[in-house]
């Protein structure tokens, strides 16, 4: 026991970015407790579901006979944040990486809206693009071709639809009414989502814990340790796992 709780193996359910496959969690999952119960949450990739129909959706996909915390990535943040807002039963926290309760790139004028083409989502980016905006000057082939592999799982219009999402997200009221620990992993290098979103997730969440790493984008992806003794301590702090 710990404050209370009884410590049966807490269960951690990732959500997806916006390719959903889940399979970009390969680099995290290995540096997690193995005492943790991990559940990849891959969202359907031929059909579109707005973000109401993926709270839904996840309310069968969290189990049910034991406490969890949901992490969301990036386009999956929002998700996590209007789940929460519900008030699933067992939900022991929240963790938001690289996420957002409002559209991220706002600063960008009409530039978004532009590029979520479903034909623009045909094409593979080149590197240098991938480099800059999610996977960090210095990432490898291999995490690059990891993440055009989860891309081509998805259909272009899927793609398309959910960068729409992210642009008109608006989860502002939602976190208002969070009511479990919030954990906030914030990518210091991120050049997709600026530190303002973290503002405005602190001003709205008083409570909200934020650590920051020096990571791109993709931080789960470049930064798997550093996120896993994060992910970990939050645990610990919230009495949801004895090291």
């Amino acid at each position: 026991m710990a404050g209370g709780r009884d410590l049966s193996p807490i269960t951690l359910v990732l959500l997806p970015g916006l390719e959903g496959s889940g399979t970009l969690f390969a680099n995290l999952l290995p540096e997690l407790p193995k005492e943790i119960k991990v559940i990849v949450a891959a969202y359907p990739q031929q059909q579109f579901l707005s973000y109401s129909q993926l709270v839904l959706w996840l309310k069968d996909v969290v189990p049910n006979d034991g406490a969890f915390v949901v992490l969301g990535e990036s386009f999956g943040s929002e998700l996590a944040v209007k789940f929460a807002a519900t008030h699933p039963t067992n939900l022991a926290g929240i963790i938001l990486c690289a996420g957002f309760v409002s559209n991220p790139v706002r600063n960008w004028g009409i530039l978004p809206r532009l590029l979520a083409n479903p034909f623009l989502f045909r094409f593979q980016p080149p590197d240098f693009a991938l480099k800059y905006f999610v996977a960090g000057a210095h990432a490898p082939k291999s995490l690059l071709e990891a993440v055009r592999q989860a891309r081509r799982s998805v259909s272009a219009t899927v793609f398309a639809k959910r960068a729409q999402a992210t642009i008109h997200c608006n989860a502002r009221d939602d976190i208002q009414k969070v009511n479990v620990p919030l954990l906030y992993l914030q990518a210091t290098d991120d050049h997709l989502v600026e530190k303002s979103s973290l503002e405005e997730i602190q001003r709205l969440h008083p409570q909200t814990i934020s650590v920051s790493i020096r990571a791109p984008h993709m931080l789960l992806q470049t930064e798997p340790r550093a996120a896993a003794e994060a992910i970990t301590n939050f645990l610990v702090a919230q009495g949801l796992y004895l090291t």
